[in-house]
């Protein structure tokens, strides 16, 4: 009689820890769902940002055209139909080529007072202030599901409920961590 109580209690127990991790697995995943659905207004609006800067850029800058095609061709794919995997791996290349791209414009005195760029610049400023916040935010909360993905006990439910590593958002190329250096020598003078 009391091995059955105390069998019924290790149960009890088991079936409310079991619930209470796949409770906490859901929020999680809902936490990284809007973290990254945030962000990813963010991400939206420097993509379609960018044609504009570009074509400002273009007009200055023609021998630069290496760039300009590396940044149409990344952005030939529709982004509303990428997977958020997808919009991280080219959003992260959008925006060291972003980079590259303010650093070719800053050789151009002319295209530096020109408003409609000095508005874009602007804009996209914020936009990079938002998407680092946004990216803070999102990568704290795939921080705290990969560990619990990983962590035991934890690991147990989320291999029973399929419960994965989300990937976080963060600079890949060693490159994007440094300021770009240019150096057009007299190429850089407007013609």
């Amino acid at each position: 009689m009391i091995i059955g109580i105390i069998i019924a209690v290790v149960v009890v127990i088991l079936a409310f820890w079991l619930i209470s991790a796949y409770n906490n697995f859901v929020k999680m995943k809902n936490k990284i769902e809007e973290a990254f659905a945030t962000m990813d207004v963010y991400l939206k609006k420097r993509w379609d940002l960018v044609p504009n800067l570009v074509n400002t850029v273009k007009g200055y800058a023609e021998h630069e055209k290496s760039t300009f095609d590396a940044i149409t061709k990344l952005r030939s794919k529709s982004y509303d139909s990428m997977s958020a995997n997808e919009k991280v791996e080219t959003n992260q290349a959008l925006g060291g080529m972003l980079g590259t791209l303010i650093a070719t414009a800053e050789a151009y005195p002319e295209l530096k007072a020109n408003q409609n760029f000095l508005e874009l610049q602007k804009n996209l400023n914020e936009l990079e202030n938002d998407i680092a916040d946004s990216r803070k935010y999102y990568n704290g909360c795939v921080r705290q599901m990969n560990t619990a993905v990983e962590s035991f006990p934890s690991n147990i439910i989320a291999g029973m409920f399929h419960f994965e590593k989300y990937r976080m958002y963060e600079v890949d190329d060693a490159s994007e961590r440094q300021n770009v250096v240019v150096d057009f020598g007299n190429a850089g003078q407007a013609q």
